[in-house]
């Protein structure tokens, strides 16, 4: 006899005992909600012989790293090790998934790669962290849902909470989704069943307390709020402005914009320009605590192999005005640099008009390392993380839409440089090589 336990709480209960179409677990970091739906898409699978499910993030490498490292320590290790759920790699005919003695079948997918599981059928999907998905994505996920072998079809998600116009949010508000709650409470690794503070849960708990802002908001509190003040409030939509990674054509000219900073993350972004002057972040270092010429070396390492470029050469590498940090880098990377456009209120407003008409594009999964001190500080550990918490600074009697508040804004800066040197330069469209 193979024996699991997994005992559900509060909002874990719901979900098991959902029978809707689409559901949505929505709740702060660590309320145990993807284990929840790994445990429901595991049980699924064992009640209903040969129903078929299917595991999804946006891309599938993140998958690997995140939900499926949760299924293979958690949920399923005890049937793996009793030879009853077997893990097949894929082909060119199926793709990689997870085979049970009766039957079922639980596939995996990346919608940046689903063009295989799209002409398959299913009973149930769960999707991990479905912020990240666009609507189409969304819809066509539930078009596959119809594969009819338990009495009920279902499409299940967990996320964090985002802006509340987030699409997602606003399908919950209309009743076409159904959003379950979660709290902190619900995961039994933070808190006993008296509702005590474990100690793992008193250290997890003191680190999302030590969040400000919007952040400490969403990921403490798990509410759909936008930061008041935001400086891109009505002009940033993930829809528009956030894409897939992609290959980018060697003809696509380069440039990178540079914020310097050791106990503030240093970031390197590397910028492409796309046919009608796109703007396109394909990659970029943000990181803590290393020098200038350990990030040269980290940023050569990702264009070059054996001293050769796998890209193009950046056109100009611009940079924040530290002398001593331009001369460092300079070096280390064997290039001139030139010195950024500073001016930063016209800086924002011209990043507003590239994000709102579309010229402005930040690609999935861009960070070339995640920072691990400030992940598990529940800090930004990305461009894209600053975006949501970059606000106007509306204290100390100043007038509205002045200066930003000078805090997780080092990727703003680097951002707003690029932006700068190519919409408030007056010069030539030459290029120099």
């Amino acid at each position: 006899m193979i024996t699991h336990l997994y005992e559900p709480r509060g909002s874990c209960v719901d979900i098991f005992e959902s029978r809707d179409p689409r559901v949505l677990l929505s709740g702060p970091a660590g309320t145990g909600k993807s284990r929840a739906c790994l445990e429901k898409v595991l049980a699924c699978a064992l009640k209903y012989p040969g129903m078929r499910g299917i595991i999804i993030r946006k891309t599938l490498t993140s998958l690997g790293s995140t939900a499926l490292a949760t299924w293979r320590k958690f949920v399923v290790p005890e049937l793996v090790a009793a030879g009853a759920l077997k893990f097949y790699g894929g082909s060119k005919e199926e793709p990689a998934q997870y085979r049970f003695w009766n039957g079922s079948t639980i596939m995996l997918c990346g919608m940046d790669k689903a063009t295989r599981i799209m002409s398959s059928e299913y009973d149930i999907a769960y999707v991990q962290e479905a912020i990240e998905l666009t609507p189409t994505d969304w819809e066509n996920i539930n078009t596959r849902l119809r594969n009819g072998v338990m009495p009920y079809q279902q499409l299940i998600a967990d996320t964090n909470p985002d802006m509340p116009t987030h699409w997602l949010k606003k399908a919950c508000d209309d009743g076409s989704v159904r959003m379950i709650d979660c709290r902190h409470e619900d995961n039994p690794v933070l808190f006993t069943d008296s509702g005590s503070l474990t100690e793992r849960g008193h250290a997890y708990i003191s680190r999302l307390d030590a969040l400000t802002g919007v952040r400490k908001q969403r990921l403490r509190h798990g509410l759909w709020v936008a930061s008041e003040g935001m400086i891109y409030e009505g002009e940033w939509r993930p829809e528009v402005n956030l894409i897939d990674r992609a290959w980018v054509p060697a003809e696509y000219p380069r440039y990178w914009s540079v914020d310097f900073g050791y106990i503030h993350p240093m970031v390197i972004q590397q910028w492409a320009v796309y046919p009608d002057g796109i703007l396109v972040m394909y990659r970029e270092i943000y990181m803590t605590k290393r020098t200038v010429d350990v990030h040269a070396s980290d940023i050569l390492k990702a264009c070059t192999k054996d001293g050769r470029w796998r890209e193009p050469r950046p056109t100009a590498v611009i940079c924040d005005h530290d002398a001593e940090n331009r001369a460092q880098l300079e070096r280390a990377l064997g290039m001139t640099t030139t010195a950024a456009t500073k001016d930063v209120l016209k800086g924002i407003q011209a990043v507003q008009v590239r994000m709102r008409d579309g010229r402005l594009k930040l690609m999935r999964g861009a960070v070339l390392e995640r920072d691990s001190e400030r992940y598990e500080s529940g800090q930004t550990c990305s461009t894209l993380d600053e975006i949501p918490g970059y606000v106007w600074d509306l204290g100390g009697g100043k007038s509205a839409k002045e200066a930003p508040v000078k805090l997780d804004d080092d990727g703003m800066d680097a951002m707003r440089y690029m932006v700068a040197y190519h919409d408030l330069r007056s010069r030539p469209g030459v290029r120099f090589m």
